[in-house]
C-alpha cells in the first residue's frame, strides 16, 4: 500500500470512528489528565483533535488552515465526541475524488490532498493512542490499520529530520511488547 495509489479516506474513516469511539469513553474527572503528548492534557488534546478534523475540511474546501485555530474550546464535557463526530460529517463529503490528486494547501507545505489525508490519519492515530494511554483504555486500533499507517510515516517522517519545522519529537524505541498503534506513535515521538 502507497499514499500515492491507495485511497486513503476509507482509512481515516476508521481512525476517526476509533478516536470517537474513545473520547465517547473519557469520564469527566479525566479532562484534566495530563497525556503523552506533552503539550496537551485530555480537555486540551479533545479540542485539539476536533480542530484537526475542521483544518482537513477547510483544506479540502480550499480554505486558509492557518485561520483555524489549534485547539478548539467551549465544548461541554459531555460534548466531545459529539462535536468530533459533527466535525467528521462536515468534512467527509469535502474530499471528492478529484480532490485526491489535487493540490491542497495544508499547514506544512503545498501537497497531494491524499498526502494531507495520510497525514491526517496518522495525528487521528496517535491521538487517539495518546487519549486512550492517559484514560487507560484500550490503546491499540485495528492492527492492519496501525501497520498501514505506520508505513507510510516510515517513509513521509524521516527519522533524521525532527524537530524545528519537523514537529515531531526523536524516535523512540519500542517496548518488545508494542503493538503497531503504540510503535506509531512511538515513530512520532511518544514514550511508552
Amino acid at each position: 500500500m502507497t499514499q500515492t495509489t491507495t485511497d486513503p479516506r476509507p482509512l481515516y474513516r476508521e481512525a476517526l470512528t476509533w478516536t470517537t469511539g474513545l473520547i465517547a469513553g473519557i469520564r469527566p474527572d479525566q479532562l484534566t489528565a495530563a497525556t503523552p503528548c506533552t503539550e496537551f492534557d485530555v480537555r486540551a488534546l479533545l479540542g485539539h483533535l476536533v480542530t484537526t478534523v475542521e483544518v482537513a475540511r477547510a483544506i479540502a474546501e480550499g480554505g486558509d488552515p492557518s485561520t483555524i485555530t489549534d485547539v478548539v474550546t467551549g465544548i461541554p464535557e459531555d460534548g466531545f465526541a459529539d462535536a468530533y463526530r459533527s466535525a467528521a460529517d462536515r468534512m467527509f463529503p469535502t474530499w471528492t475524488d478529484a480532490g485526491l490528486d489535487t493540490d491542497v494547501i495544508a499547514p506544512w507545505g503545498t501537497v497531494p490532498g491524499r498526502v494531507a489525508i495520510w497525514v491526517y490519519i496518522n495525528e487521528t492515530l496517535v491521538h487517539g493512542w495518546d487519549l486512550a494511554t492517559a484514560t487507560g483504555q484500550p490503546p491499540e486500533t485495528r492492527p492492519e490499520l496501525a501497520e498501514s499507517v505506520l508505513a507510510v510515516a516510515r517513509h513521509a517522517l524521516p527519522a533524521e529530520a525532527r524537530g524545528g519545522q519537523m514537529p515531531f519529537a526523536a524516535v523512540v524505541e519500542p517496548l518488545p511488547t508494542a503493538g503497531p498503534t503504540e510503535r506509531l506513535a512511538n515513530w512520532s515521538g511518544r514514550k511508552s
